[in-house]
């Protein structure tokens, strides 16, 4: 054997031994993980549909402002005669900072949940029917690395999804509305300032409180390789939750359906504020994350990629 041969040879299996090593090495940096999350967030937000998605949450706000100040343009309360419709639209024309509140109270029930179930019922089916989900697991990610990852670029979207209608009130409510120093359901003044801390408080929690529903999401998304299929799947679950959440005869059920305490935000406008609905909302949260969280890891780490 020529000592050509024998030094490529040397070569290869030195780059064979050596090719594990650093595999190995990669899954264990964690700079490699955020950089896997960091490649996730710029693919799930450069995406026209999750664009779309925000687009139209942003409107919904402008759509609310423009009503109030039309149908108050007369004198008269916002809401009808009875003072209806989402919670705090009555003192949007006293204070712009309500618009916000209202915003997060009319789009919770529906808008966002859809919007969070769009993204996390495709984050795995999508890449599964684009053929580019076992290209990600040799990069290498590792199943659970991924799936993480994954569902921390959902969490992202949850609190970017919330920021965007609360951003979006708090302008049109500026443009249409005066600003001020606030009154609280309970009656009591704060200052403007408090009042801007506690809606970002509010929209922190109304953030949280779709970590139940992403988590659900993400374990429809194991299930399927279409991405239609596992975002109507979820979409179809949240309205399925939120319609037998309305019928009495099941009011002993309703304290375990993640949308019920999801109004509860509403509570940190009180004084002082009232926490028993609000820590029975996170926990339920982070029960229901815990359960379909583990669910989505037991399917996904055994589950056949051929695609």
């Amino acid at each position: 054997m020529s000592r050509a041969e024998t030094s490529s040879r040397a070569e290869g299996s030195s780059r064979t031994e050596e090719a594990p090593r650093i595999e190995e090495a990669r899954r264990a940096n964690p700079l490699w993980t955020l950089g896997l999350f960091r490649s996730e967030l710029l693919t799930t937000f450069r995406r026209w549909r999750t664009l779309a998605l925000l687009g139209v949450l942003a409107a919904v706000p402008v759509l609310v402002g423009v009503a109030v100040k039309i149908e108050t343009g007369d004198g008269s309360t916002a809401g009808g005669p009875g003072g209806g419709g989402p919670a705090f639209i009555s003192q949007i024309t006293n204070n712009g900072l309500f618009l916000v509140f209202t915003a997060l109270a009319a789009t919770l029930p529906f808008f966002l949940p859809m919007a969070v179930g769009v993204v996390a019922g495709d984050a795995l089916a999508g890449e599964a029917n684009a053929g580019t989900l076992r290209y990600l697991l040799v990069a290498p990610a590792g199943r659970s690395r991924l799936l993480l990852t994954k569902y921390a670029t959902v969490l992202a979207f949850c609190l970017a999804a919330t920021l965007v209608v609360a951003v979006s009130a708090l302008a049109v409510g500026a443009l249409l509305f005066p600003l001020g120093d606030l009154t609280t359901i309970s009656g009591t003044r704060i200052g403007f300032g408090e009042g801007l801390v506690r809606a970002l408080l509010i929209a922190l929690v109304v953030a949280a409180s779709l970590i139940g529903v992403a988590a659900l999401g993400l374990f429809v998304s194991t299930l399927t390789n279409s991405g239609i299929a596992a975002m109507a799947t979820t979409v179809g679950l949240l309205t399925t939750v939120q319609i037998l959440d309305q019928i009495p005869q099941l009011s002993a059920l309703h304290p375990y359906f993640f949308s019920h305490y999801w109004l509860s935000f509403a509570d940190l406008m009180r004084e002082p504020v009232h926490w028993e609905d609000l820590t029975r909302n996170l926990g339920l949260q982070a029960l229901y994350a815990a359960v379909f969280g583990s669910a989505a890891w037991a399917r996904f780490t055994a589950k056949d990629i051929t695609a």
